[in-house]
C-alpha cells in the first residue's frame, strides 16, 4: 500500500463525478497522498453532500459543467494535462432511467465518449480508469457469477447505457489505443472496472438502500419502505472497490499493457444478502426505526447478480476485505457522528486510514 501511495503521489489525477459518493472518497484518498487533482461534475445534487461535509471544493481544481457537453471537456481536459484519468461521472441510478431514459443515454454513452475522446486529442494521460457497473451484462438470473469475457446486456435503460458505454471504451482501446500500437503511436492504456453496490458514510442519494433508512431514522421519524425485499445485491465498502481502481491506474501508467480491458471488483460470496437482511442488520446496529414492505413491480429491476473477481485477485492482488456488519457498522457510525456533529473529516480519514491498513 505504501508504494501505491508513493506512486499517486503529485501526479495529476482527473476525478470526473468527483462530486459524487464514490468520488468524493477517491478524491479525499488521493489528497492524502498527495496527488494533484482536478475534477469535472455537475454541483452536488444533494444536500447534505459529502463533497462539501468534507470541503473538498476548496482543495483541488473543480470544473463545474456537464460531462455531454464535449466542447467544455475537452477544453478542461487540454487545461488540466491528467495523467491519470478516473471516469466516475454518469446517471447512476436504474430507477431514475426509467423516468428520463434519454438523459441517461446521453450522459452514459456519450459521456464516456467525450472523456475518451477528450483524452485521445490531449495526449497527455498514460491511465484512465473508466467506471461503469455489475449491471452491464445480459442477467438471465441464473445464479452463476458474471465473467468479464460475459456477454453484455441490460433490461432499464441505466444498465442497457452502461453496456453501451462498455462497446464504446472496447472501440476507443481497440480503434486508437491499441496495444499493438503503444508507444509507436500512443502512450495511453485503458481500462474498465465493474463493482457491485457500493457501502459506506456519506451517501445522500435517494432510491440507495443505507441513505434511505438513515433518511427514515434521523430526519423524518417514520418506517423505511422496502420495494423488493427478497431482491440479492453483492454489497461491499465504497473503498474496497476504489482501493481496486487505483491498483489498475497504477499497472496502466507503467505500461502493463495485459491491464487494459474489463475488470470486475465484487464482493466476497458472504455479502451476498437480500434486502430485507441488509435491513435488519442495519437496523440493529441503530438501535432504532422499523420499515414495511411495499412492493413495487413497475420498474424492473434484478433479483439476483453476481460478480466473479477472479481475474482481479490473480494478477491485482485485490479482493474484497471486510464483511457485511463491518460494512454496515462503518456506515453507522459515519452517518452517527455526522448527526452528533462531530468532526467527519477527521472520522473519514480515520476509516480511509484503518482500511488501508488492512492492506499492508
Amino acid at each position: 500500500m505504501e508504494n501505491l501511495q508513493k506512486f499517486f503521489k503529485d501526479k495529476r489525477v482527473l476525478i470526473t463525478g468527483h462530486t459524487g459518493f464514490k468520488g468524493s472518497w477517491l478524491t479525499q484518498v488521493l489528497l492524502n497522498w498527495g496527488a494533484t487533482i482536478s475534477g469535472v461534475a455537475l454541483k452536488p445534487n444533494t444536500k447534505p453532500s459529502l463533497f462539501q461535509t468534507l470541503g473538498l471544493e476548496k482543495k483541488i481544481s473543480n470544473n463545474f459543467c456537464d460531462i455531454r457537453d464535449f466542447k467544455k471537456i475537452s477544453e478542461i481536459v487540454k487545461k488540466e494535462k491528467p495523467e491519470i484519468v478516473f471516469h466516475l461521472a454518469a446517471q447512476p441510478l436504474v430507477r431514475d432511467s426509467y423516468d428520463d431514459p434519454l438523459y441517461t443515454f446521453e450522459t452514459n454513452i456519450m459521456g464516456t465518449a467525450n472523456i475518451l475522446q477528450a483524452i485521445k486529442e490531449t495526449n497527455t494521460a498514460r491511465a484512465a480508469v473508466i467506471i461503469t457497473t455489475d449491471k452491464v451484462y445480459e442477467n438471465k438470473e441464473s445464479g452463476l457469477p458474471f465473467k468479464e469475457n460475459d456477454k453484455l446486456g441490460g433490461y432499464d435503460p441505466y444498465s442497457a447505457s452502461k453496456a453501451a458505454a462498455e462497446i464504446v471504451i472496447s472501440s476507443y482501446i481497440k480503434s486508437f489505443f491499441n496495444l499493438t500500437n503503444y508507444n509507436k503511436k500512443h502512450k495511453t492504456l485503458i481500462a474498465s472496472a465493474r463493482a457491485g453496490n457500493v457501502l459506506g458514510g456519506g451517501d445522500w442519494q435517494k432510491d440507495r438502500l443505507i441513505p434511505d433508512i438513515i433518511r427514515a431514522v434521523f430526519e423524518k421519524k417514520e418506517k423505511i419502505i422496502i420495494r423488493n425485499p427478497n431482491a440479492i445485491r453483492p454489497w461491499q465498502y465504497v473503498l474496497e472497490p476504489l482501493y481496486g481502481y487505483l491498483l489498475l491506474a497504477e499497472k496502466l501508467y507503467k505500461g502493463k499493457k495485459d491491464f487494459s480491458g474489463a475488470w470486475n471488483f465484487g464482493p466476497n460470496n458472504k455479502n451476498y444478502l437480500t434486502v430485507e437482511e441488509l435491513i435488519k442488520i442495519t437496523l440493529e446496529l441503530l438501535r432504532q426505526g422499523s420499515y414495511e414492505i411495499k412492493r413495487d413491480y413497475g420498474k424492473h429491476e434484478a433479483h439476483l447478480l453476481k460478480l466473479d473477481s477472479n481475474k482481479s485477485k490473480k494478477f491485482l492482488n485485490w479482493q474484497s476485505q471486510l464483511d457485511i456488519k463491518t460494512i454496515l457498522k462503518l456506515s453507522c457510525d459515519w452517518y452517527k457522528a455526522f448527526y452528533d456533529k462531530k468532526d467527519i473529516i477527521d472520522l473519514t480519514n480515520e476509516q480511509i486510514n484503518s482500511f488501508l491498513k488492512l492492506w499492508h
